[in-house]
This record gives C-alpha cells, sequence and structure tokens, in this order.
C-alpha cells in the first residue's frame, strides 16, 4: 500500500447538485441551502408571470385595448358610410341609474368637482298599486343641427364631417356661454375657474383607437353603447317626436340617442322635478347691456325724431347735449358686456359666427352703432365751433347731421333686432318673438323718452336762456305723456304673464308665473312700484299741469325728473332681471328636486 493518496478531481457545482456516489462525502447544510436557491431562482414570481403575460398578449393582439373583449359589442362593427353618423344607444330596461357612468366620465376625463357631462334623472308615473319609476341617462346627443354649434360667436364648436360627433374647441372659446342657453337639453356646462365651456364629445379620442368612451366602458348593465344611426330615420323620429316624456322637442336639433325599452309608459310618466321651479342665473352683465343699449337707441331716435319738430337754432344746441348723453350711456353698456365673458381678452373674436350666429350679428350691428355715434357726436361739438363758415363741406356736413342722426338710430335698432333675435333662437316659450319684442321695445321707448326729457332738464338748469326755457315748456308736457302711455302699456303687458296661473297644464309659461309670484316675488313688486312710480305717477304729474300755465323750472322740479329717470331705469332693471330668472329653463329628465 502506498503511502501517498489518491488524486482526486476538484468537486464542481454540478458534483455538489448530483452527489458523488456511494463513496462521496454527505451533502452538507451549505450544499442543500444552495441547491434550494437554484431551484428558486428557475421559477418566476407572479409579477414576472403577469408581465411576461402581457408582453405575449400585446405582440399578438396588436393595439387592440385590454378590455375589449368586455365592450366589443358595444362599439359598432362596421365603420360609419354616407348619411350616418355615430349616436348613443340607452337601453332604458337595463339602466339601474347606479351613476358609474357619471362617474367613470368625470374621472377619466378629469372633471371637475362639480362639473358633470353625463347626468341621471328619473321618470315616475303608473298609480298606487302599480307604480313605475325609470332611471335615464343621458349626455351630449350630438345632434344633427346642434344649436350650440350654430348659436356659438366664436366657431368653438365643429360637428365631425366622419363620425358626426360635436366638439368643443377649448382653446377658441371666450366664455360668453350662449351655447348654455341655445342647448336645449341643458348639455355645454360653464366652468367660471376656466372661463370656457366644456361638453361631452363621445371620448372621441379613445374612439379613434377603437376603446369604448368612459361612461360605455363603466356601465355594469351594459346599458349604454355606440351605434351607427341614418340621419334619415333619424329625422323620421324627430317629426314622429319619438322621444321621452316631457323632454324637449326632437324637432329643435334633431339629436341622435336612442332611447329603446321593450316596456310601455303610463300615460302620466313624467320627469321627478316636472313640477320643481328655480330661478335661473340672471346673468347682471347682460341685464346691464341689455337695458343701457336700448336707452342708448331710444335716446337717439327720441332725439332724432324731435329735431325734425323743434327750431333748427334750438335743435342744433340740442343736439350735441342728447348725443353725448345717449353715447356715454352705450359706450357704458358695450363695456358691461364684456364682464360676462369667461375670457374678455378674446372678444375680438365675436364677430367670427356672423353668418350663422345672432350674437355675432349684435356685436357688429352695436360696434357699428357705436362707430358712428361717436364721430357722430364729435361733429355735433365741432361743427357750431366753426361759426359761420362759407365752406361748402362745412355746410353740407351740419346740413347732413339730422339724416347722421337718424342713420344712428336705424343702425342702433338693428342691433336692437339681433338683440331680440339672440333670445328667440333658444325657442324658450317666454323669450318668443312676440314677447322678447314687445319687451325691448317698450323699453327702447321708455328710457329713451326719458333721457331725452332729462337731458333737456339738465340743459335748462346748465343754460337757461329764454330759447331753453321755451322748449322746455312746448316738450315737458308731451314727453311726460310719451313716458306714461310706453310704461302702462308694458307694465299691463307684464302683468298678463300671470293670467297663466289660472290653466290646468303645467306649461313653460305657467312655470314662469309661479316663479313671478313665488320665490321671486320681491323683484316683481319692486318693478311694480319703480315703474308705477317712475313712468306714471311723476310724468302724471307733469302731464296735469294746464297748458295754459309756464312749467318753472326749480331745483325741485329738477330732482323729481331726475327721480323719474332713475325709477325708469331701475324699473327696466328688474323687468330684465326677471326676463331671465323667470324663464323655464328646457331640460332632460331630472332627479328627485324641492
Amino acid at each position: 500500500m502506498s503511502d501517498t493518496l489518491p488524486i482526486t478531481k476538484p468537486l464542481s457545482l454540478q458534483d455538489l447538485l448530483e452527489g458523488l456516489g456511494p463513496a462521496s462525502v454527505p451533502p452538507s447544510s451549505g450544499e442543500r441551502m444552495v441547491h434550494r436557491l437554484l431551484q428558486e431562482q428557475g421559477k418566476l414570481s407572479a409579477v414576472e408571470l403577469f408581465a411576461k403575460e402581457h408582453d405575449l398578449k400585446s405582440r399578438n393582439t396588436c393595439d387592440v385595448p385590454d378590455q375589449a373583449r368586455y365592450y366589443a359589442k358595444l362599439l359598432p362593427a362596421t365603420p360609419v358610410g354616407p348619411g350616418q353618423q355615430y349616436g348613443f344607444e340607452v337601453d332604458l330596461d337595463r339602466c339601474s341609474g347606479c351613476k358609474a357612468c357619471v362617474t367613470a366620465c368625470h374621472s377619466l376625463n378629469g372633471l371637475d368637482d362639480t362639473e358633470t357631462w353625463r347626468d341621471v334623472g328619473l321618470l315616475i308615473g303608473g298609480t298606487e298599486t302599480l307604480p313605475v319609476m325609470q332611471h335615464v341617462t343621458a349626455a351630449c346627443h350630438h345632434c344633427l343641427e346642434p344649436a350650440c354649434m350654430t348659436a356659438c360667436p366664436v366657431n368653438a364648436y365643429e360637428k365631425d364631417t366622419f363620425t358626426g360627433i360635436v366638439q368643443h374647441l377649448d382653446d377658441q372659446c371666450f366664455g360668453c356661454q350662449y351655447c348654455t342657453l341655445a342647448c336645449p337639453y341643458n348639455v355645454p356646462k360653464y366652468r367660471a375657474a376656466k372661463g370656457i365651456v366644456r361638453k361631452c364629445d363621445m371620448c372621441s379620442s379613445r374612439l379613434k383607437k377603437g376603446e369604448a368612451p368612459a361612461c360605455v366602458q363603466a356601465c355594469p348593465h351594459e346599458a349604454i353603447a355606440i351605434r351607427i344611426v341614418d340621419v334619415s330615420r333619424v329625422i323620421e323620429n324627430a317629426e314622429a317626436d319619438h322621444f321621452l316624456p316631457a323632454a324637449p322637442e326632437p324637432y329643435i336639433t334633431l339629436p341622435t340617442t336612442t332611447y329603446k325599452t321593450t316596456r310601455v309608459f303610463p300615460r302620466n310618466m313624467l320627469p321627478a322635478d316636472y313640477y320643481s321651479i328655480s330661478p335661473q342665473h340672471p346673468h347682471w352683465p347682460l341685464i346691464v347691456m341689455l337695458v343701457l343699449t336700448q336707452l342708448s337707441v331710444g335716446a337717439f331716435a327720441a332725439g332724432s325724431l324731435l329735431e325734425w319738430a323743434l327750431d333748427p337754432a334750438l335743435a342744433a344746441a340740442f343736439r350735441p347735449i342728447h348725443a353725448t348723453g345717449a353715447l356715454v350711456l352705450g359706450l357704458l353698456a358695450l363695456g358691461a358686456s364684456t364682464l360676462h365673458l369667461g375670457r374678455p381678452l378674446y372678444a375680438f373674436r365675436g364677430i367670427l359666427g356672423f353668418r350663422h350666429s345672432w350674437l355675432s350679428r349684435e356685436i357688429a350691428a352695436f360696434g357699428l352703432f357705436a362707430g358712428m355715434a361717436v364721430p357722430f357726436a364729435a361733429l355735433c361739438w365741432g361743427l357750431p365751433l366753426l361759426g359761420a363758415s362759407e365752406s361748402a363741406w362745412v355746410k353740407l356736413a351740419v346740413d347732413s347731421l339730422p339724416t347722421l342722426s337718424l342713420s344712428v338710430a336705424g343702425v342702433g335698432l338693428v342691433g336692437v333686432f339681433c338683440s331680440v333675435m339672440i333670445y328667440v333662437f333658444t325657442q324658450r316659450e317666454l323669450w318668443s318673438l312676440e314677447r322678447t319684442s314687445i319687451r325691448f321695445g317698450l323699453t327702447t321707448a321708455i328710457l329713451g323718452v326719458a333721457t331725452i326729457w332729462l337731458l333737456l332738464w339738465l340743459a335748462v338748469g346748465f343754460l337757461g336762456d329764454e330759447a331753453w326755457n321755451r322748449l322746455a315748456q312746448n316738450l315737458t308736457r308731451p314727453l311726460a305723456q310719451g313716458v306714461i302711455v310706453a310704461t302702462t302699456l308694458k307694465l299691463l303687458y307684464d302683468i298678463s304673464l300671470l293670467r297663466h296661473l289660472a290653466t290646468f297644464r303645467n306649461s313653460s309659461l305657467k312655470r314662469s308665473a309661479l316663479l313671478v309670484v313665488g320665490p321671486l316675488k320681491g323683484f316683481s313688486i319692486g318693478r311694480l312700484v319703480l315703474g308705477v312710480i317712475g313712468g306714471i305717477v311723476i310724468p302724471a304729474a307733469y302731464a296735469a299741469i294746464p297748458a295754459h300755465d309756464p312749467i318753472q323750472f326749480t331745483t325741485t322740479s329738477a330732482v323729481f325728473v331726475g327721480l323719474m329717470w332713475a325709477a325708469c331705469l331701475g324699473g327696466e332693471l328688474l323687468e330684465r332681471y326677471l326676463f331671465f330668472s323667470a324663464v323655464s329653463n328646457p331640460r332632460m329628465p331630472g332627479g328627485v328636486r324641492p
């Protein structure tokens, strides 16, 4: 036996794993730990398995969204063809009113805390023994003839020529809020913090990638779907008035949303908030703008008509006063109108929609009115300073001043007509062509005549010569009578709205009358009191003075004329407040309200 040990190869990791055979050394605890660690490294964790599966699925399915298998049947299977567009389809039998669609829309579109683009309303009806309740989810209907797009003065809305989706261009909007009045379904929502309006766009960015809108994905009952609708069928359905109980008439804008159900609603099915009334937003900048523009136009018109009845010398002396007073109030009105804009720095965009928007036409008309009134007032002051000039141009300018005055008034009346049509376009019964024309027209007459009367007495007070006193003697009674007649007609017409309280049907005019005698009672009484005092009582005191008795100009009489003007102005401001606040706002079915 040799004393030397046998030569053996070094132990490898493989030897440790497989063992050394019968003559090998038993594995130690360290060897067993290494074996266990190697086995663990050969297995994938749950996170790694998910990542590997996701990568493999992405390579196999390309750009198909992960959840497509759940909502693929809720999206159109074919592209939009000629005479077609996308539209919402709501299965009322499936809608439970859970508002998951509202939450998803709010979350995925990053809306503000109180902002919603989709709402859930409630229809109720039936009998005590067989009551019926139906939840209704609603968003933008992406109408064939969207009123919001037609009304917008800055072209901030566009209708996609392929999909028919009505989209709002946030960067183009300057926050006039006219679309919120024009839309009969109360879809556009104004956000004061951003100074713009926003609305549902059917998640068009998701649809382009084959992904369903937020509301479609979130509905647990698959009650909302996107379908392709035929334009001709939408028009036919609007003619037959197939929509929802007590919802705005579909013929106004031709909405493309389809509400389907297998049930037959009872005849008394109505929205849960059908009998609820609440004042609307008054829009104070618009109140001031409308009243003062009509005052300015009325003053120009009344002053122009008086010039034809006055002695040429007196007319020439009074012309600068009445032109300046009317101009200052008109410019104040135009300045107040910008306070209604969410982004007033973009007011210059207001005429972009001149071809289709009455608001753009009003802006253009009153812009032209101001552009003519300023140089006219300057001429009224400047030409007399030239004295008896022999220049033919000066004589021509002096002779043309009465005609220019009528031209300024005519352009202003065009602006007032555009103001009327702005509200007629909204299709609200209280703002019909007849009612709005009478209201705005009589305001123009009342404040125009009252302003001329005030300016006349100011001229008498400051100039005070015999000619001005004689002019005041001749014009005070006719002006007082004019204010009385116009105010009486206006008050009687305003009060005539209350006759709708006697009607059984809860019409929009009855709801307006209920607001006037209910939540808005204080404003109604104030309007009536100021109208009677300023438009009837004080003018009647002057009109009752016998023609052979002189009308003396005193400080007291001047104060009463000033009170007359202030009361008339205050009464018309309150009337315009009621014009906005008492209108019945058309809307989709809502929830239970007080």
